[in-house]
């Protein structure tokens, strides 16, 4: 399972694009939506300084219809409305990727949390550009529980080591402390630390901002 960040860029002429662009400020945040056949409904909640002038905005665009207020205040409104040009949802539903909510949109761009198979992955890539929608691939990784991470064994110990305050500063038990807590070598301890130490710090760094990887071809061409 692959676990992806993406930046998606709406087209000019969507309506979340011209509003979200119009006022900067604002921040829409998609609380829940679902796709229709032909049209898509969604919960949005609008936080900024104009909630009174998007709203207004949104009543008179043509691509909004059935808009309602559920929750209103100067600074913050959450809005249910259905909208003729779903790109986003459509992109999802077409590609078999679910889009996890909620997804913040922010001067025409939404950040999008996604987790399914890189075929998946790639197919939604196919369908945000068939739909004309521009993305940039912030992250791609796999997605592991921690069993998958470390071994049983090495987790058995990294959890005594902690436990036994192997990790204190200053430390309360050395490594042959822990070994003989174990009942095992202190070679095979030391060994058995280091992996995990090794598979959770390569973990850490992967998941940083800004740490650079593989081109999302790359990365696509090793599902």
């Amino acid at each position: 399972m692959a676990q992806a960040t993406l930046t998606i860029t709406m087209p000019e002429q969507i309506w979340i694009q011209q509003l979200s662009t119009a006022y900067p400020g604002a921040t829409f945040r998609v609380l829940a939506a679902v796709p229709g056949s032909d049209t898509g409904f969604a919960l949005v909640r609008i936080a900024g300084p104009d909630v009174a002038d998007i709203v207004e905005d949104m009543r008179g665009h043509d691509q909004l219809t059935e808009l309602s207020l559920a929750q209103y205040s100067d600074n913050e409104v959450t809005v249910h409305f259905e909208t003729t040009d779903p790109l986003l949802l459509f992109s999802s539903r077409d590609s078999g990727m679910p889009i996890e909510l909620p997804v913040e949109i922010v001067d025409g761009e939404a950040t999008i949390e996604v987790t399914g198979s890189r075929d998946r992955l790639a197919e939604l890539a196919e369908q945000l550009e068939h739909f004309g929608l521009q993305y940039r691939i912030e992250h791609v990784r796999e997605r592991l529980h921690e069993s998958q991470l470390l071994s049983d064994r090495q987790l058995e110990v990294v959890v005594a080591a902690v436990e036994e305050g192997y990790y204190d500063t200053p430390r309360e038990s050395s490594l042959t402390e822990l070994a003989e807590q174990l009942d095992i070598a202190k070679s095979t301890c030391s060994e058995t630390l280091h992996r995990a130490e090794e598979a959770i710090i390569k973990r850490f760094v992967e998941d940083l901002p800004g740490v650079e990887g593989d081109t999302l071809e790359e990365q696509l061409a090793t599902r």
